[in-house]
């Protein structure tokens, strides 16, 4: 009987623990994302020193090499994967090994080359790649125009993709899956002012959870690039808040 109510209360405390630490999930820059990084003023290196944990480049394959870009008509083929977001990497991770980054990779145009091409072009950081069950420094999230579950075996352990939830998955193409990124908008279609809608909310939040508890990250996209939105984010519990505004999320981050 005491051994019985000893594991009750063992169960409650773990219960109430949960509970306290669901309610006291920190943020840090690295719950940030920069959104169209090679945008920026400084690709790659002003999100990398803001301290931020993701970092998001579209790409397109041209001539055997993947080109950063938006779309086509803005190629300009100096503008390389491996000039501005591969080696750049190599340098900053050999010498901070402790550091941890995503490369979300969003695939613009055939994705079967862009990831042949970007599997040639990541050799040189093997060692510093995630796999199942190996965590490294740096982690490979491929997303855009990316191939269906079916044809995730056909690509090595250490690429990750980045899903929407329309497709069904089996168990070994989840696992595969390295985050869950949503349209903001098919949820509210609130623009950051005044107060967001409850319902809106409520289906916000009601996502957020059902994707942790699939045991995945979750982050939304084009959601309302804002101060409102960063803290709507953050009280839902969203592991990556999107920017386009670098050094102002960065800023409220740390603050």
């Amino acid at each position: 009987m005491a051994s019985t109510s000893k594991i009750k209360y063992l169960i409650l405390f773990l219960f109430i623990c949960n509970i306290s630490i669901a309610q006291t999930k920190r943020y840090s820059t690295a719950n940030a994302h920069s959104h169209n990084d090679y945008l920026s003023t400084s690709p790659f290196y002003l999100a990398y020193q803001n301290g931020f944990a993701s970092i998001e480049a579209d790409i397109f394959p041209v001539n055997g090499k993947l080109v950063v870009a938006h779309s086509k008509k803005e190629i300009n083929i100096q503008h390389t994967l491996k000039k501005i977001y591969l080696d750049p990497m190599l340098r900053e991770l050999s010498s901070d090994p402790a550091r941890r980054i995503k490369l979300l990779v969003d695939i613009k145009d055939n994705y079967k080359e862009s990831l042949d091409l970007l599997q040639r072009e990541l050799i040189y950081l093997q060692s510093y790649i995630s796999s199942p069950g190996l965590t490294n420094p740096l982690t490979i999230l491929i997303t855009g125009t990316r191939p269906p579950p079916s044809e995730y075996k056909n690509y090595p352990a250490y690429i990750f993709f980045d899903d929407d939830l329309k497709l069904s998955h089996k168990l070994d193409e989840w696992e595969r899956v390295g985050q869950v990124s949503l349209a903001f908008s098919r949820f509210s279609k609130w623009k950051g002012e005044g107060k967001p809608d409850k319902q809106d909310i409520k289906k916000l939040k009601h996502t957020v959870d059902s994707v942790h508890k699939a045991g995945k990250t979750i982050r939304f996209w084009a959601a309302p690039d804002n101060l409102a939105s960063w803290k709507v984010q953050k009280k839902l519990g969203v592991d990556l808040i999107g920017t386009d505004r670098i050094d102002d999320l960065g800023r409220f981050l740390r603050e």
